[in-house]
């Protein structure tokens, strides 16, 4: 079965404040689409700030859009050379 969590890692020219000022966007953005309680509930993610790294699991149809969200704000805000995002095994 395919992995459904990708690990985003951030260059050192980007301030891990505006990463998290993005995912925040994405948080809020993805609470107007499927509620808060949906979104506390089913979008796990986690952010390293000393790793520069976020993880997010897009199994659910929270986590999923989460994702889509997050990358989207990144490449606008970051460009495509700011960061990576791959998938992980479990």
């Amino acid at each position: 079965m395919t992995s459904q969590i990708f690990k985003y890692e951030f260059n050192q020219s980007i301030a891990i404040p505006d990463v998290e000022a993005s995912f925040l966007l994405a948080i809020f953005a993805v609470e107007s689409l499927h509620g808060e309680s949906e979104t506390r509930l089913l979008a796990e993610h986690a952010m390293d700030q000393e790793r520069r790294t976020c993880v997010i699991d897009s199994s659910t149809p929270v986590g999923r859009d989460l994702n889509r969200l997050f990358v989207g704000f990144l490449r606008r805000e970051f460009g495509d050379d700011g960061f990576t995002v791959r998938r992980v095994d479990r």
